[in-house]
């Protein structure tokens, strides 16, 4: 059995508070291979916050601890900032929620896809601007010459996520991370913005985590899953077995989904005191 792409053990994730520290993730373990898992649950389960400590993003007063928490045999936490610089992007990257927060205005959008393979590599021109041009392409963006000399601003929301597909995959990494990638975008290109993400995973023999509170998207781009509630692992299940699900909060989750045919009068609520839910 070949070694994992990332294997975490036990990690932890705290914030003060006027009562103390408060873990917002407790006690976490989980190993990822070159296959694709979806991480679920409600804002505030510690979903985000997971993909954040992966990448060492939590900053002081956030605390993250773990008993171990390796990537292709490394051991992220023992690295040094420079070396986790070299590898945050290079070999790990994340997609976040809104490209509107994370393109910069006043650069185009060819330059900032050029900026984030010039950080771990050093190309030439001319071969930059082709690999910039070929992860258009990628990304399905029509006309990628016209597209590269525009401004943020110019771009609808869903073409801003597919450049920031592309500023993730230039560096061909190992790992995606992808934080809500569709959460900011209408629901006509949600699927295609997906279906582009796991098609770029498939081809390139990536390792995925995909990071959302919507269970049948995750159950339909991913291999594996995890429900989280309140920091914690409720609940792991192969997709394909998510209908199956036995731990009251999932089965709550799954309950409130509406239905495109629905017949129900009233979605069912979460009943909290079936499990020590918060």
């Amino acid at each position: 059995m070949s070694a994992p792409l990332l294997s975490v053990e036990d990690l932890r994730v705290s914030f003060p508070t006027p009562a103390g520290r408060v873990e917002v993730v407790r006690g976490l373990s989980f190993d990822l291979g070159r296959e694709r898992l979806g991480i679920v649950g409600e804002s505030g389960s510690g979903k985000s916050m997971t993909g954040r400590a992966i990448l060492r993003l939590v900053r002081a007063p956030g605390q993250v601890t773990a008993k171990r928490m390796e990537f292709e045999g490394i051991e992220i936490q023992s690295l040094s900032e420079r070396r986790m610089h070299d590898l945050r992007g290079a070999r790990i990257s994340m997609i976040m929620q809104d490209p509107k927060f994370s393109l910069n205005p006043v650069m185009t959008v060819g330059r900032q896809i050029a900026e984030a393979l010039q950080a771990h590599e050093r190309p030439g021109r001319r071969a930059t601007r082709a690999r910039v041009l070929e992860m258009l392409d990628a990304v399905r963006i029509n006309e990628p010459e016209r597209v590269a000399k525009m401004y943020p601003h110019e771009i609808s929301g869903g073409m801003g996520q597919r450049v920031m597909i592309a500023m993730m995959l230039i560096p061909r990494p190992s790992l995606l991370i992808a934080d809500e990638p569709t959460s900011a975008l209408d629901v006509s290109v949600q699927a295609q913005v997906l279906d582009l993400i796991d098609e770029l995973v498939r081809d390139h023999g990536m390792g995925l985590i995909l990071i959302s509170h919507d269970l049948n998207l995750v159950s339909r781009y991913c291999d594996r899953i995890m429900v989280m509630n309140a920091g914690r692992v409720v609940e792991s299940c192969a997709a394909a077995d998510l209908h199956r699900a036995q731990h009251p909060y999932t089965r709550g989750l799954l309950a409130a989904v509406p239905r495109m045919h629905e017949t129900r009068g009233t979605l069912p609520v979460l009943d909290r005191s079936d499990w020590s839910g918060t």
